[in-house]
């Protein structure tokens, strides 16, 4: 037996490994997390809702870091994950930032920062589809993360908002501060991903 038989593959997780599974419960929490919101609103039924909304979002937002990590443990990465994970993600803050809109909880200039995300989501997507054509594949960057992770706790926050406020005051506040620090990076690394594309779509046209 040669050492390179010696060596274990990798192996590829199907459509339902637990990474999977994981990313699966972040999409089925977006439709729960905005029920929550929009049933709180629409019949005042307590903010007790905003607390059942927020510890879905919790939960969904946890496994949006454990669904990458045990894929790599695991050995399980697969392309239905690959495409789906950052779905999901995206589909948790933008669906939640509306119905936040929605509800009055994000209003006046404040508006402009969730725009923003939401703007830069779509513009990104659409440059990574494109890219993908041309077999350019554009990395996460770490600052990235940390714009998706504080994007997530700003949310996190908004969603506590009047009920966390009855808990301990400020807790709206510093959700839409947290906002507008995620809107900031997130044009930074927008125009980074942009950049780094920009090179790519030059090429194409010039062919």
């Amino acid at each position: 037996m040669s050492s390179a038989d010696q060596i274990p593959r990798a192996r590829r997780g199907g459509a339902f490994s637990i990474p999977n599974l994981l990313t699966y419960g972040r999409v089925v929490a977006v439709p729960l997390v905005a029920g929550c919101l929009f049933v709180q609103v629409l019949y005042d039924s307590g903010v007790w809702l905003r607390w059942v909304g927020f510890s879905i979002f919790v939960v969904a937002a946890i496994t949006d870091y454990f669904d990458g990590y045990l894929a790599r443990a695991l050995s399980q990465q697969s392309a239905i994950g690959r495409m789906l994970d950052p779905i999901a993600d995206k589909l948790l803050v933008g669906v939640v930032l509306l119905m936040l809109a929605a509800d009055g909880t994000i209003l006046g200039w404040s508006l402009w920062a969730a725009m923003i995300i939401l703007s830069r989501e779509i513009l990104v997507s659409g440059l990574r589809e494109f890219l993908a054509e041309l077999r350019v594949s554009v990395p996460v960057t770490r600052l990235a993360k940390w714009k998706t992770t504080v994007q997530l706790i700003a949310v996190g926050f908004l969603i506590a908002g009047p009920a966390g406020d009855l808990v301990m005051p400020g807790v709206t506040l510093t959700g839409l501060v947290l906002l507008w620090i995620a809107a900031i990076l997130t044009l930074y690394t927008g125009f980074d991903y942009f950049r780094a594309g920009v090179g790519h779509l030059i090429d194409e046209d010039e062919r």
